[in-house]
């Protein structure tokens, strides 16, 4: 598999794991939820998420281990766009040809949505499935 192909398939899984962790959050098709989906999924490159799976391979951890700090750095990533597009920052309209979250959903929404990316990104580097002794995983 080439360098384009391991990217694409590397999107394909983030964006999986981003889907699967946003969407047993309560309160589904509120404008909150609906603009972290949106500022999560939007788009581009998953270069981050690239980065843990490429690793976490190196050393032989297997793909759905890496799904949940994979999507935390993505949602670290997400929240900083969105909060950065916010009319006291940048006050950017339009994120890779559409319109930013603040401009979609509100700017009330949008702090929100970013303040809850980040808060799923900590919860997702908590849980059991990221904790993993780094010199059980070098020794092997």
């Amino acid at each position: 598999m080439d360098f384009t192909q391991q990217l694409q398939a590397c999107v394909t899984q983030a964006n999986q794991a981003l889907s699967r962790f946003i969407a047993p959050l309560p309160f589904q098709n509120t404008p909150v939820v609906e603009a972290m989906q949106y500022g999560a999924l939007l788009g581009g490159k998953r270069l981050r998420p690239f980065l843990v799976y490429a690793t976490g391979q190196m050393f032989g951890v297997s793909t759905a281990t890496l799904d949940a700090p994979a999507a935390a750095v993505e949602c670290i990533h997400a929240y900083s766009l969105i909060h950065d597009d916010l009319p006291a920052m940048d006050d950017d309209d339009l994120r890779r040809g559409l319109p930013t979250c603040h401009i979609k959903f509100g700017e009330a929404n949008a702090i929100l949505a970013g303040d809850a990316l980040q808060t799923l990104a900590f919860a997702l580097s908590a849980t059991r499935r990221c904790r993993k002794s780094p010199i059980a995983i070098v020794s092997r």
